[in-house]
């Protein structure tokens, strides 16, 4: 059975057909969702019996995706849920996994999102993409528009973006054009550039790369069955959290489910406007001009999905923190030298906001956690991060097997 997806506005209400080619609501300005028409009458005609049986990827899940006569897929999702019980200490708490999505194609959660979003356009006949990145964005349109066949332009900071993400994105084969400042004015050069007809704009403000994305919630149901967990997300320009939940409450809808997790938004100390709203009880969004942290890929001051995020946190009864650079480094070390899986600093802000909120008493020991990590160590290998997490001085073979041997 297929859905007819729709296009409605978050605000107003107002509907848009699928195939408009929008982003913001022609009415009130506010951000659009994609929604499915007849989604509950899949109830029972769809869960583990028919998805189980299928290839592991996002596609596995094609009833509750959209339907493309071509889908530009690189076998993006199926990534898999760790039970990390060294990070579970460190945290403190009874059982912890961690979901990772650095072995995403491109080594990001991103890439659920391109795949929807680039399939799309390939359906609306766009020629170009388009995008403003601090870097997993660039670098997994770039991928998917040389899969398409479509040029790819990106807009990034002059500096901030980490050298391998600007790597990939330069090999896949995109146009970089560059901003003086941050991520938050590389959107709006964005979005306020007149674009042609065959130019589609693929930032989140796009909702059709929000239908890729919440396939991750699908794959957490898949993998835990009880959904009766906290779910940390770091938070960036809130798309990722949004779409988490809302396949969450689609799974709700098909039947799928009775629980429901708690989501736990972390921000870095330095980029926290959605985190600092969310403890003050605001409805309203304080943007920070200047966002500073060494996680880049939350470096973000005007996150435009807030409204979206704002949702999800409070139907999910979910929380909210922000946690400082020191914390988010010796996180992603834990992860690493722990656990054994790399993450970039960006991804450690989940596990660094949890071990925050337990020494808070705001999370209980007795808790069950999931960790999103978004993206793969690899992705963000600057010198900065490389000098922190190498602390040690210089030492022969010698002085290191002396040293493991007498601890």
């Amino acid at each position: 059975m297929s859905l007819k997806p729709f296009l409605a506005c978050i605000q107003c209400g107002k509907t848009y057909q699928a195939d408009e080619n929008i982003y913001l609501c022609g009415v009130c300005g506010s951000l659009l969702e994609v929604r499915l028409e007849g989604l509950e009458e899949l109830a029972g005609r769809v869960g583990r019996d028919v998805w189980g049986g299928r290839d592991r990827t996002m596609w596995r899940y094609r009833e509750v995706l959209p339907n493309f006569s071509h889908v530009i897929s690189l076998r993006e999702g199926g990534t898999p849920l760790y039970e990390a019980a060294a990070a579970a200490r460190w945290a403190g708490v009874r059982k912890l996994f961690v979901k990772y999505e650095g072995l995403n194609p491109t080594g990001s959660f991103k890439d659920r999102g391109m795949s929807v979003g680039v399939s799309k356009a390939v359906q609306l006949r766009k020629k170009i993409v388009v995008c403003a990145s601090t870097g997993n964005t660039a670098s997994s349109m770039a991928a998917y528009a040389a899969a398409a066949g479509l040029k790819a332009v990106v807009v990034v900071p002059r500096s901030g973006v980490a050298v391998g993400k600007l790597f990939q994105t330069i090999l896949h084969g995109a146009e970089v054009a560059e901003v003086s400042e941050g991520f938050d004015k590389a959107l709006q050069a964005v979005i306020n550039t007149p674009m042609g007809a065959d130019t589609y704009i693929l930032n989140s403000v796009n909702p059709w790369r929000i239908e890729g994305q919440k396939t991750a919630a699908y794959e957490l149901w898949d993998d835990l069955r009880d959904l009766d967990i906290y779910l940390s997300i770091p938070v960036g320009n809130c798309g990722n959290i949004s779409a988490y939940w809302k396949g969450f409450k689609e799974l709700q809808t098909l039947g799928l489910t009775d629980s429901l997790p708690r989501l736990v938004a972390v921000q870095a100390e330095g980029a926290s406007p959605f985190v600092d709203m969310v403890l003050s009880g605001s409805d309203t969004l304080k943007p920070m001009e200047k966002p500073s942290t060494i996680a880049s890929a939350i470096r973000i001051g005007r996150p435009v999905n807030w409204r979206k995020a704002l949702r999800a946190v409070r139907e999910s009864e979910g929380l909210a923190e922000k946690v400082g650079d020191s914390l988010i480094l010796e996180a992603q070390k834990v992860l690493a030298s722990l656990v054994g899986v790399g993450v970039e600093p960006a991804s450690a802000a989940s596990l660094a906001g949890v071990k925050k909120l337990v020494e808070k008493g705001v999370i209980d020991r007795d808790a069950t956690v999931v960790c999103v990590a978004t993206g793969h160590a690899l992705k963000d290998p600057n010198p900065e991060i490389l000098t922190h997490q190498m602390r040690q001085p210089s030492r022969s073979i010698e002085d290191v097997l002396k040293s493991l041997l007498s601890s």
